[in-house]
């Protein structure tokens, strides 16, 4: 195929994948997208750029940056320009990712029960055993419908050779898939003809699967269940996506003071009196969720919740305890995990990790740090973190000691060259590549996991960034996996 004008000029960085662009020019399995995109000039494209943000404001698809003297609550960046992924692409990150979930659910119903991976000597005890995550309250406790992690959200990203690997697993409250939906709203009604001809899976029915999922595991099976979404109100950063996915889902959305335990039953106070409640999406933070049973100073939670929750007379997703699961120091061991439990190969990779509580791993890590991107491993959000070959001698002075101190909290990886993607850079008028990873969503329900053929591509906007987090100055793109034979 011929190089399109809109790309004409646009360079890969070098050492990295681009996602579009090949060592010879635009990706051939690409090729009949391109050639649409291509169709418009830089002008045009501004044009589309700012009627699509101006769609974002006016829909108020926002989220909040705490602490930010410019005010917490922000547009969240869009670039029009998708990323997109072939089909078999697509199908090899989603047999990995359900095998991935498959292993962590295992995981944590073995942790909660016989402790058998400990015992085998697999996994350190000590390690999971002193995870923040851990709720030894909760061992024994069987969750409502057998599900511990009706939600995943895990983050991908390709090496210099173009393969995936995993970053991490969001096992407790993932967020970003109410702008996965809004993404595609907008690029639906910006650039149509271009979507349609690219034939791209459908995301909008994530909503209906997710109402479907949470359904599956209600203790009372039938229409008599009645699901709610539990937020903990609209200072929170996600509380867009808290109402977005509960009026999307057609499920009412609650705060703590909305909901009662009498006995070992949870109720929803009404006009009509108190009604009973079975599944409860949970996006409230488990350390405030039940004064009772977490932090005796919540204002956020349900006293008397866990009570019920231990009784089996109401579901809650994703399942308190999960933490143990997704602990950045746990990470290193999913590997081991799919073999222990499913007695298979792993299909995704994972970023190699050094665990800083092992002596050895510790010693490189404080010797290398001009090398390595450091994470606290009870942080989010790009919080807690120091890019190692970025950061200046007091930045690395100051993680040195925070590590030789309470060594347990901190994880190392080499920084990888994330692959990039063409993105709008509005200073430019035109493309430059800019680095992305990328989140889909796994929901598991009783008879299994299902990947949501899509996910939420972060990108980092800023020149010369590897940080893609919304917190950090991140921005979006919408994500098209493209149907099999599709796109040529």
């Amino acid at each position: 195929m011929t190089a399109p004008p809109l790309f004409q000029g646009y360079a890969p960085l070098p050492g990295t994948f681009d996602e579009i662009l090949g060592p010879d020019g635009p990706r051939a399995s690409f090729a009949r997208v391109l050639d649409a995109l291509a169709q418009m000039t830089g002008d045009e494209l501004a044009r589309l750029q700012q009627l699509a943000e101006q769609a974002l404001m006016n829909q108020g698809v926002t989220f909040s940056v705490y602490a930010d003297s410019r005010g917490t609550e922000k547009i969240f960046p869009f670039c029009l320009i998708p990323r997109l992924v072939a089909a078999d692409d697509f199908a090899h990150v989603e047999r990995g990712l359900e095998q991935r979930l498959r292993a962590l659910g295992a995981f944590l119903d073995d942790v909660y029960g016989d402790q058998q991976i400990l015992a085998a000597g697999v996994i350190p005890t000590e390690l999971v055993l002193a995870a923040a995550g851990f709720q030894p309250t909760l061992r024994g406790v069987r969750p409502p419908g057998g599900v511990r992690i009706h939600i995943a959200g895990v983050d991908l990203i390709r090496d210099p050779t173009g393969t995936w690997q995993v970053l991490e697993d969001n096992l407790r409250t993932p967020s970003g898939v109410s702008y996965v939906i809004e993404n595609r709203t907008i690029t639906k009604r910006v650039i149509p003809r271009i979507l349609d001809r690219a034939r791209v899976h459908r995301v909008d029915h994530y909503p209906t699967r997710l109402a479907e999922t949470l359904r599956a595991v209600s203790p009372r099976p039938g229409d008599d269940s009645t699901i709610v979404v539990l937020t903990p109100g609209p200072y929170n950063s996600a509380y867009f996506e808290h109402s977005f996915l509960a009026r999307t889902m057609g499920l009412e959305l609650v705060t703590a003071p909305d909901l009662f335990v009498d006995g070992e039953v949870v109720y929803c106070k009404t006009t009509r009196g108190p009604r009973r409640v079975d599944v409860i999406y949970r996006r409230t933070d488990e350390t405030f969720l039940d004064p009772e049973v977490f932090r005796p100073d919540s204002l956020l939670g349900v006293r008397g919740l866990m009570r019920a929750y231990a009784a089996g007379t109401v579901a809650l997703a994703n399942a308190p305890g999960n933490g143990v699961a997704d602990d950045k120091a746990v990470y290193p061991f999913v590997p081991d995990m799919i073999k222990f439990y499913l007695g298979e190969q792993p299909i995704l990779a994972q970023v190699p990790t050094l665990v800083c509580a092992r002596p050895d791993d510790r010693r490189y890590v404080v010797d290398h740090l001009d090398q390595l991107v450091v994470k606290a491993v009870d942080e989010a959000g790009g919080y807690g973190m120091l890019m190692g070959p970025q950061a200046s001698a007091a930045e690395r002075a100051e993680f040195r000691a925070r590590i030789e101190a309470t060594p347990r909290r901190y994880i190392a990886q080499h920084r990888v060259e994330l692959s990039t993607c063409p993105t709008w850079v509005g200073d430019r008028r035109g493309l430059a590549p800019r680095r992305v990873d990328l989140r889909p969503y796994v929901l598991t329900s009783p008879s299994g996991p299902w990947v949501l053929p899509g996910g939420l591509t972060r990108v980092a906007l800023v020149d010369g960034s590897y940080v893609v987090n919304s917190s950090q100055g991140g921005g979006s793109k919408d994500t098209w996996v493209l149907k099999s034979g599709g796109a040529i």
